[in-house]
């Protein structure tokens, strides 16, 4: 029976092996995840800094935003932000997940947003769902919608 025992071990062994490198993750997915979630949270502060022009930049002309009380494209977005008519005073972030697919990175947030709405403070729970498209000058915002959610609510990863 000893000699058994090394062939189970290299059975081990190599079944295993395949496992760990089977990432579902690429060096450069890993470093696009780090650019997005460093990006998402600079947004966040510009939002919050009403610092429109920095955000233009960032959205890309067809992308389009979705709220609780409408959906609109980047220029009613930066319109919005520019004049105060939304003023996004600060972001809780407690979780974030992002998966890149080749050249688009998907972000969920999941987040407590103060915001300054028609002149009223309001706070709400929030899963933000931000998608972007890597670009020849950068990553470009897509997409940002905003879905209402309870405090329990989690994001799976």
């Amino acid at each position: 029976m000893k000699p058994i025992v090394p062939v189970l071990v290299a059975l081990v062994l190599v079944n295993s092996a395949p496992v760990s490198a089977q990432s579902s993750t690429t060096p450069r997915d890993r470093d696009a995840e780090q650019e997005i979630l460093d990006l998402s949270r600079m947004k966040w502060r510009w939002m919050a800094e009403q610092n429109a022009d920095t955000l233009a930049a960032l959205f890309h002309e067809k992308a389009r935003f979705v709220h609780m009380s409408g959906t609109w494209g980047t220029a009613a977005e930066i319109e919005i932000i520019r004049s105060g008519s939304i003023h996004y005073k600060h972001a809780d972030v407690h979780e974030v997940v992002v998966e890149v697919i080749d050249d688009t990175a998907i972000l969920w947030n999941r987040i407590t947003l103060v915001a300054v709405v028609r002149g009223n403070e309001v706070t709400n729970q929030f899963t933000v769902t931000e998608v972007y498209k890597r670009q020849a000058d950068g990553w470009k915002m897509l997409a940002m919608t905003f879905s209402s959610v309870r405090s329990e609510h989690r994001i799976e990863r």
